[in-house]
Formats: C-alpha cells, sequence, structure tokens
C-alpha cells in the first residue's frame, strides 16, 4: 500500500472534526467525544492488542532504539529549558515531556493501523511511557510543588488506578502473561468499542486543534515562538533522526525500523498539557507545544513514512 495514501483518511477525518467543531455542529459534544476516546475506545483498543500480544513482543531492540531516542530528547528538552530560555526548575519537567513524549494514543493508533499494519509496537511504547518516563516527569513535579520537596508517592502510585489507558493496557499485560483468551461474550462488545477508537479520536483531534480566543490573556513570554520552534524540532526531527540512527546501530529491518522512526515522529502528547495544569506550570508553552507539533506532525509523518517506505 502506498504509505502517502495511508494518511488520506487521518487528514480527512481530522479536518472533518475541525470543520464540524468550527461550524458548531458539535458543539460540547467535543470536549464528550474527547472523553469517550480517552475512558473508552481507546483503552479497550489497546487491552485487546497487549492481551493479544506475546511478552516477548514487548522487548527488543526496537524499544531500545525508541527508548534511546526518548531518553535524549526529554533530557535535552530539560536542560535546554533552562540554559536557552531561563525555565525554573518546577517548569522544566513540563518542556522535557512537551519535546519527548509522543502522542501514543488518541493520535498513535491511527497513525499505527494506517501505516504499520498493527498496533503491536505502539502497545510497547506506550508501556515505556506510562511506566517509566511518566513516574519520572511526576516525581519531578511533586518535588518542586511541595515547599519542602517532597514526593507524594501514595499518588505517584495510585495513577495506574486512575488513569483507564494505563489501567487497560495493565490488564492487557496480564492477560497475555497468564495466556488467558477472552470469552467471545467479552470479546464482542470490546471490539467494536475499540473500532471506534480510531475515527473518534481523529475527529476529537481535529475538533481540539480549532482553538476559541483564550478566555484570559497569557503573556508572549510564557510561549514565545522561539521556544515553540525549539520544541517542534526537538520533537519532530531531532527524536526521529535520534530513533533512526539509534535502530541502524541495533541493525534492526525495514519495518522494524520503520515503525521506530514512524512512532517517534508522533507530535507531543496531550498529557503534557494536562500534567501542567494539575501542577500549575508551564500551561501555555505545553497547550501550545501540543497544537503546534501536531499540526505540523500530519505532514512531517507523511515524509517520514514515505522516505522509511
Amino acid at each position: 500500500m502506498n504509505l502517502v495514501s495511508a494518511f488520506v483518511p487521518i487528514w480527512i477525518l481530522t479536518a472533518v472534526g475541525y470543520a464540524a467543531c468550527r461550524w458548531g455542529l458539535l458543539g460540547e459534544a467535543a470536549s464528550v467525544l474527547g472523553r469517550f476516546v480517552f475512558h473508552l475506545a481507546m483503552p479497550a483498543a489497546l487491552f485487546l492488542a497487549l492481551a493479544r500480544m506475546p511478552l516477548s513482543g514487548f522487548a527488543g531492540r526496537s524499544l531500545l532504539a525508541f527508548g534511546v531516542s526518548t531518553l535524549a530528547v526529554v533530557g535535552l528538552g530539560w536542560a535546554g529549558a533552562s540554559r536557552l530560555f531561563g525555565r525554573e526548575p518546577g517548569e522544566r519537567p513540563i518542556w522535557g515531556m512537551a519535546a519527548g513524549y509522543v502522542n501514543s494514543a488518541n493520535l498513535g493508533i491511527p497513525i499505527a493501523t494506517q501505516v504499520l499494519g498493527d498496533v503491536s509496537f505502539l502497545a510497547a511504547v506506550v508501556l515505556l511511557q506510562v511506566l517509566v518516563v511518566t513516574p519520572v516527569i511526576l516525581v519531578a513535579l511533586d518535588r518542586h510543588s511541595d515547599p519542602a520537596g517532597r514526593v507524594r508517592v501514595r499518588r505517584i502510585a495510585s495513577l495506574p488506578v486512575r488513569n483507564p489507558v494505563i489501567l487497560a493496557s495493565l490488564l492487557g499485560v496480564a492477560c497475555s502473561a497468564a495466556g488467558l483468551r477472552l470469552p467471545s461474550a467479552a470479546a464482542a462488545p470490546l471490539t467494536l468499542l475499540a473500532g471506534a477508537a480510531v475515527p473518534a479520536a481523529l475527529v476529537a483531534l481535529g475538533a481540539s486543534l480549532h482553538r476559541t480566543a483564550p478566555s484570559r490573556p497569557e503573556p508572549a513570554q510564557l510561549a514565545g515562538p522561539a521556544e515553540l520552534a525549539a520544541i517542534s524540532a526537538l520533537k519532530l526531527v531531532a527524536q526521529p533522526v535520534i530513533a533512526y540512527a539509534a535502530g541502524l546501530a541495533l541493525d534492526l529491518s525495514a519495518p522494524q525500523l520503520l515503525a521506530v522512526v514512524v512512532c517517534a515522529s508522533l507530535p507531543t502528547a496531550q498529557n503534557t498539557f494536562v500534567f501542567a495544569q494539575e501542577y500549575g506550570v508551564g500551561e501555555a508553552v505545553a497547550n501550545r507545544a501540543v497544537v503546534v507539533t501536531t499540526t505540523l506532525s500530519l505532514a512531517t509523518l507523511a515524509a517520514t513514512a514515505t522516505l522509511l517506505g
């Protein structure tokens, strides 16, 4: 299949979501659709993918190559936020996350489905991010948000229970490890629900790209063009390039290399803004980084897939 043609339905459904939001057809349903994807459809898709995936698929050189790119770019963003833009310690984890934490759920699933043919490697990426990267980010945010520098261990430990994507991923791994096969009475409705994840996520993505005027003005220095350009360059150029170099060094096959680089080319995850809002740091940068990298990635992902395909 022509890899560029795989992006056509992605662009169309994203445009449909944007137009529907712009013309007021969705109204409050736009946010409801996003919650449906996050709380129901996306967890169902990830659970089924992980439950059917052998545990051997979670490890290996492909995930190592992706992990190297994530570590490098998050680290560069974390350090650059201070040295280049004078960010305070509490804001630096958000900056690093904006630079290297990929949107593996809302946009990752439709991209993996259309371009890679399945979500097996993406599921491993989800686990790497939520079980390794997320705790590091949260520990840093917790430490800097507490006047005494304490870390709320109980809150971080309860994250898998409070986040449906993480919980569904862990349950899928548990089913895979135990060799459990879901009865048809349970698998059939989950399959139907998972089938809604891709189209609903793309429509919700398009709706999220339509932004009304902010309720309060934001100082320009909180999210200047230079910062957004630096984040976009790290996210959409540096991370896939590092992933490609790591993949070559690890002697990945062509399909493996394609999967690693495409996943590394995904834009900034919306969780970046969620965490920034929760801790009250770097909200403007996080919000705009999500919008800018998501908009640009629709072109850069197609170019990446074409070059490696």
